[in-house]
């Protein structure tokens, strides 16, 4: 298991006996961004979120947030003393209310009313025009946007999410992801969410945390553990690499977006950004060819220098290969054992990685 341990006030410690097995964590959170919980269905993730809140209750636990206890074993402060906000899958609202008032619902009750305004969390998330509206002339996104809406404004010093999206359509998922990515930039409030989908995992994860059976199987950076050759993200179909790129120019002729990485350039197609943005992409190690010579006269566009720096089998015909570009950055590619071997790769064998641009996923 990789883990890495980051600066935090925020320590997450639970045994509680499940009906398939125990939930036994022993977690230390930042203190920022987006903390995800990852794994199947069943897995315990919910159960560790409902600990945290205070709506499931281990005898043999700990929580501690910004250095104030709100579980310490048997010690334990109810839900409505403790400072969070929950969204749940569905949003629950008040059909009675209207979308301004069912905002202004967890507000009322907050010990702190001179931190986050309800206009900065309509502008946050694009409900300003929904405000007189009743939650029965809501589409599903609009409801969730306002269900998260209500719980900042609890005023929360950590917001808890579990599955929010599940019970969208894909389309409707893709409209509230941009909102949902805004949250840590705009408030400085730590996340923890929970999910079961690798695209949300490639799309929101600052920490990561995997889970399996009520165990932390991996714990660290997303960029590190999708890396991890050893670790569970690199067996799955969808294996790849998260990259930070900053968007350099757009190729109107072509329609073409130039994006600069750690390592070179890459073409992805399609107006992404304005120049200057930065944006994080998803190489998938499925769509990563190898090559020792410069290839020529291929319809790839993206080719980049690399180093091998460790391989590793993939099931009985394929391999996975991590690379280094740049200074710093890592892909991942997955070819035949047939291939490794035709060119002879090793570590510290240096190559050529075609990226396919159609391929290329921006997060």
């Amino acid at each position: 298991m990789m883990t890495t341990t980051p600066p935090s006030n925020l320590v997450i410690k639970q045994k509680t006996q499940l009906e398939d097995f125990t939930l036994q964590v022993d977690l230390t959170l930042p203190s920022s961004g987006f903390t995800v919980l990852f794994g199947p269905s069943g897995c315990g993730k919910t159960t560790l979120l409902r600990c945290i809140a205070g709506l499931h209750h281990a005898v043999d636990g700990q929580v501690t947030v910004n250095n104030i206890h709100w579980q310490h074993d048997e010690k334990a402060l109810p839900t409505h003393q403790r400072e969070l906000g929950y969204v749940f899958q569905e949003a629950s609202l008040f059909d009675h209310l209207s979308v301004k008032d069912n905002l202004l619902f967890g507000a009322k009750r907050s010990r702190d009313t001179n931190n986050i305004t309800l206009d900065q969390v309509t502008n946050l998330l694009g409900i300003e025009h929904l405000l007189a509206r009743k939650p029965t002339h809501l589409s599903g996104g609009e409801k969730q946007r306002v269900a998260i809406g209500r719980a900042l404004l609890s005023q929360p010093k950590l917001l808890l999410m579990d599955e929010p999206l599940s019970a969208l359509d894909f389309k409707t998922k893709n409209e509230i992801l941009p909102y949902l990515e805004r949250l840590p930039h705009e408030l400085s409030i730590p996340i923890v969410y929970v999910t079961h989908a690798l695209t949300e995992v490639e799309r929101l994860a600052d920490h990561l945390i995997i889970m399996e059976k009520g165990t932390v199987i991996a714990e660290g950076d997303v960029h590190t553990l999708m890396l991890d050759l050893e670790g569970p993200l690199s067996h799955f179909n969808r294996a790849g690499a998260l990259v930070d790129a900053t968007v350099h120019h757009y190729d109107e002729q072509y329609a073409l977006t130039q994006l600069t990485i750690d390592g070179g350039m890459l073409y992805m197609p399609g107006y992404i950004a304005t120049v200057g943005s930065q944006r994080r992409i998803r190489i998938g190690a499925s769509h990563v060819s190898l090559s020792l010579t410069p290839p020529t006269d291929s319809s790839i566009v993206n080719c980049l220098s690399a180093t091998v720096i460790e391989i590793k089998p993939e099931g009985e015909a394929m391999c996975n290969v991590r690379l280094r570009l740049g200074h710093k950055s890592e892909i991942l590619a997955r070819i035949t054992r047939r291939s490794k071997d035709h060119l002879a790769l090793e570590e510290g064998t240096p190559v050529y990685a075609q990226i396919k641009g159609a391929s290329l996923v921006k997060l």
